[in-house]
């Protein structure tokens, strides 16, 4: 501790209560991502599964104004603005963030199987802050603390709960918007504007071909291991079963390699000499540059409000 006990404020609770206190946020978590993993998996299938022979490259079509608005602009504005929000202090300005995150979904109308999907890959990250913070954030004078059974080195600190919920909140904000910065664009017009603005092209072609064939491989990986399952293959811990999964990655880095050829040649056919051809003509309109002011204002209103009120 970075303070002595009688600076602070210390609520003494027994020890069954810190059991209380972390087990029923961790079931209530657990509800929540097997809800949200129900909901986007039915969302899903809805749709049929894709054919993954033919990936799925192009964004959601639509004619918001998140579609309409030039991805360069795009970028920049919902990176900038993303440093601002990481900028937040308070939680009430970073439920206000999630809020207007919120809103950019509902205007761009992305689907919100793929949001669930993006907030379930944060969810080890949120719980992370939100289980440890508390417990190994440094005492400040004033701080109140909550120590359990006596034990004066397990201090549960309401101020790195506090601190831990607010990141919380600011990742969750940031993570909404994702989905509007990628779906509301082809992937390939998306990455042609990160090389308008800087980024080199290699990377952006580097990017577009992994993620291209990233889901075919794991497509024929899946089929693959269908097909042993078929055949009565189960995981044991044997020399057999690590001979059977050894001819499966094989046999996986063949077909991943002949697939490779057969791309490299297309792209050959089709001209490609280094570089791709260009996917879309941009042109920076007065709109969109009022649109990433507007959007910029009210990122600066939000840390004023912030600094201010708070």
């Amino acid at each position: 501790m970075d303070r002595p006990m009688d600076e602070v404020t210390v609520i003494q609770l027994p020890l069954w209560r810190l059991l209380a206190m972390v087990g029923l946020p961790v079931v209530v978590l657990a509800v929540i991502v097997a809800v949200l993993k129900r909901v986007a998996r039915a969302a899903s299938m809805e749709k049929g599964e894709p054919d993954w022979s033919v990936p799925q490259l192009e964004g959601r079509a639509g004619n918001t104004p998140l579609h309409r608005w030039d991805v360069r602009c795009k970028i920049v504005t919902i990176l900038v603005y993303s440093f601002m929000i990481t900028a937040i202090h308070k939680m009430p300005t970073a439920l206000a963030a999630i809020g207007l995150s919120c809103l950019v979904l509902v205007v761009a109308r992305v689907s919100l199987a793929r949001v669930l999907m993006r907030l379930l890959a944060i969810v080890g990250f949120i719980t992370m802050f939100l289980l440890v913070m508390p417990f190994t954030v440094p005492l400040k004078s004033g701080d109140t603390v909550i120590v359990f059974g006596g034990l004066q080195w397990l201090h549960f600190s309401m101020r790195g709960f506090h601190l831990a919920a607010t990141i919380a909140a600011k990742a969750v904000a940031i993570t909404l918007l994702m989905e509007p910065l990628l779906a509301t664009a082809p992937l390939p017009v998306t990455l042609q504007g990160l090389s308008r603005i800087g980024v080199p092209e290699m990377v952006g072609q580097m990017v577009l071909l992994s993620y291209r064939y990233l889901n075919v491989f794991r497509h024929e990986a899946r089929r693959m291991s269908t097909g042993m399952q078929v055949r009565g293959f189960r995981k044991r811990t044997g020399l057999a079963t690590v001979q059977a999964m050894a001819n499966f990655l094989g046999m996986l880095f063949v077909r991943s390699f002949e697939r490779t050829e057969r791309v490299f040649d297309a792209m050959r056919a089709r001209g490609y000499k280094g570089r791709f051809p260009e996917q879309a003509e941009m042109r920076l309109r007065r709109v969109d540059i009022v649109g990433a002011g507007l959007w910029l204002a009210i990122g600066a209103a939000l840390l004023v409000y912030d600094r201010m009120v708070w």
